[in-house]
Formats: structure tokens, C-alpha cells, sequence
């Protein structure tokens, strides 16, 4: 499928690779190992990895902004040894 000129989205089986700012990088590819396609998220940093399907991105992107700024607080799980793996 060819690029969304609009919006800058990239459709079709390219990988974005590596998304990154100043606070994080992220791996993103879309694993179509399982029944259906999903992102694969992998947290450079700690190889932490989690898989994210259709429903699951669809509810990112319908979260209300608050609800969205609740999960970006690192302080809630990120650093508290007992949220780890």
C-alpha cells in the first residue's frame, strides 16, 4: 500500500524501527507470528517487550487525554522494583 501523503503514515509491511526521543527508544515491528498481525514493542533500554493488538491500539487512540497522561507517569510503575518482571 503506498504512503499516506496526508499524515506521513507508512502503510504496508515496512517496520518503523526504532522510535525515539530524548526519554525513551522503542523497537516497533509487527510480529504476524500469531493468529493475526500485532505491534511488537520492545523497550531498547531493558529488552522489555510487550505485543499489542488491533483492539488494544484502537483503545490508545480513543483514551480521553487524561487517561493517557495517567499511564506516561513513570513514577506509577516504571521505577518501583515492584512492577518489575
Amino acid at each position: 500500500m503506498p504512503d499516506n501523503a496526508e499524515t506521513g503514515a507508512i502503510r504496508g509491511p515496512a517496520a518503523p524501527g526504532v522510535v525515539g526521543s530524548e526519554f525513551a527508544e522503542v523497537d516497533v515491528r509487527v510480529d504476524t507470528a500469531a493468529n493475526g498481525p500485532r505491534l511488537r514493542l520492545e523497550d531498547v533500554r531493558t529488552g522489555r517487550v510487550r505485543f499489542l493488538d488491533a483492539l488494544e491500539l484502537e483503545t490508545i487512540v480513543w483514551l480521553p487525554e487524561g487517561h493517557l497522561q495517567q499511564l506516561l507517569d513513570p513514577s506509577a510503575d516504571r521505577w518501583r522494583e515492584s512492577a518489575r518482571p
